[in-house]
């Protein structure tokens, strides 16, 4: 061997050693993302600014130029409790049972303790956990989210609660807390303070706004200041609307702390943040351009803007029209933080990991959208909708979504064969949730005999 190639072969083997570690090599792991979800409620697509809606949100304005945005995200049902549980498990809200609000008058008590949940994962991952803000799988103690794999918990089991009155709030396993405040500032101080002290450790934290569900109350709207509401007045539009817009400002205002704390905290390209609303609007907000709105089958039921937020790993002001649904974030959030579900667990959702992070094509799939199996339904298939309605006379609806997003057109006559696939599809889907529904029932309360 020459000098020359000696010098050479040196020098190859020094850019081995620095390109590939040996075993003695002290480099630090890489860190487990964070992750935040943030769910508002009763929120409707145009609401906010996202798809130029009637009420200026810059904080979500920002956070959507900052992230991704998605058009064609849907929440699994168009009423909280049945997308909160397919949130938490991953899977279709009638295999745990949550076919409806969870309500002391339905036989809808709440999700068991023994189920598998997004919080447990992530606690049996290394995540510390919290949820702040609403509940609603469940208003008994046995159903409180400390037994669902949350390290902290401060809110409320209810549907709604006063947002100045805090009678209902808990503090993890007690129904004593004395905080007091407007429930929307309450949730946003909250969550910055666990942000602030797990800013150095993997972190969990689910943030459920109250807002902008009824009771409508603005910060200026405390116990002390509420005037009597006028005879017939108390859902007129002109009363209501005007107090709407100050709640979901507020809620953007929180939104927007979160943001700036994770920023300061200096872990933002370590977030993972996701934003959505668990249902659309009541008569209070705006759906445009869809049809109908919450306890609708119609896309304004449970269609909605969401985005996906991690400056520096997801691609600022993307946007995304895959077909994506809420139990969908439970493989997404394990799979990004690096958490294994049990090969035995059955999920229903997809990961949307390389969607989000690489813009993959993401898979054509059916998915079924309601309450309770035999009593209403509905099937995206592609662009395809089609609406169970159930009744003495069951009506089937079917709707190209591509030509016709408001749903105007019921193609059933046009397209019998289509019609029939898509008929027989809840069919035998209905059957197959009936069977798990009917195992959860619960034995000493009244079955549902009417449906909203």
């Amino acid at each position: 061997m020459t000098r020359r190639e000696f010098i050479k072969a040196v020098s190859l083997g020094a850019a081995s050693i620095s390109l590939w570690p040996t075993r003695s090599s002290h480099a630090a792991p890489a860190r487990k993302p964070n992750v935040v979800i943030i769910l508002a409620d009763d929120l409707g697509n145009a609401d906010t600014t996202i798809f130029k809606g009637w009420i200026k949100t810059p904080c979500i304005r920002r956070m959507s130029k900052e992230g991704l945005t998605f058009t064609d995200f849907h929440t699994n049902s168009s009423v909280c409790s049945p997308t909160r549980a397919a949130l938490m498990t991953g899977r279709y809200q009638q295999r745990v049972g949550i076919v409806d609000v969870v309500a002391r008058h339905l036989d809808t008590p709440g999700l068991l303790p023994t189920e598998l949940t997004l919080p447990r994962l992530m606690k049996q991952g290394g995540y510390r956990t919290a949820l702040f803000g609403k509940w609603h799988l469940g208003v008994e103690p046995k159903y409180n989210p400390v037994h669902h794999g949350f390290d902290e918990f401060r809110g409320y089991l209810d549907g709604y609660v006063d947002y100045h009155d805090h009678a209902k709030y808990w503090r993890n396993g007690l129904k004593i807390d004395p905080q007091k405040g407007y429930s929307t500032h309450l949730i946003t101080s909250n969550s910055v303070d666990f942000i602030k002290r797990n800013k150095d450790k993997p972190f969990f934290m689910y943030v459920a706004h109250e807002a902008p569900h009824l009771p409508y109350q603005t910060p200026e709207d405390t116990v002390e200041n509420r005037k009597p509401i006028p005879k017939g007045k108390r859902w007129a539009r002109d009363r209501v609307r005007p107090k709407y817009r100050i709640m979901v400002e507020e809620m953007d205002k929180g939104i927007g702390e979160i943001l700036d704390t994770i920023k300061g905290c200096g872990i933002a390209k370590d977030t993972f943040v996701f934003f959505f609303s668990d249902n659309g609007a009541t008569g209070s907000g705006s759906n445009a351009p869809y049809r109908g709105g919450k306890f609708s089958h119609y896309e304004g039921g449970h269609r909605g803007g969401a985005i996906a937020w991690m400056p520096g790993r997801i691609k600022a002001g993307a946007t995304t029209d895959a077909f994506t649904v809420a139990m969908d974030l439970l493989p997404t959030i394990t799979d990004l933080a690096g958490v294994k579900v049990p090969a035995t667990r059955k999920l229903d959702g997809v990961s949307m990991k390389d969607l989000i992070f690489k813009g993959a094509d993401f898979p054509d799939r059916k998915i079924f959208f309601g309450y309770e199996p035999k009593l209403g339904t509905a099937l995206r298939d592609g662009p395809w909708k089609m609406i169970l309605k159930k009744g003495k006379r069951p009506k089937f609806e079917l709707y190209d979504l591509r030509t016709d997003i408001g749903e105007k057109n019921n193609l059933v006559a046009k397209h019998p064969k289509r019609a029939a696939e898509m008929k027989a599809a809840i069919e035998k889907w209905a059957a197959e949730m009936q069977v798990a529904v009917d195992v959860h029932r619960r034995k000493d309360r009244p079955r549902i005999k009417s449906w909203p």
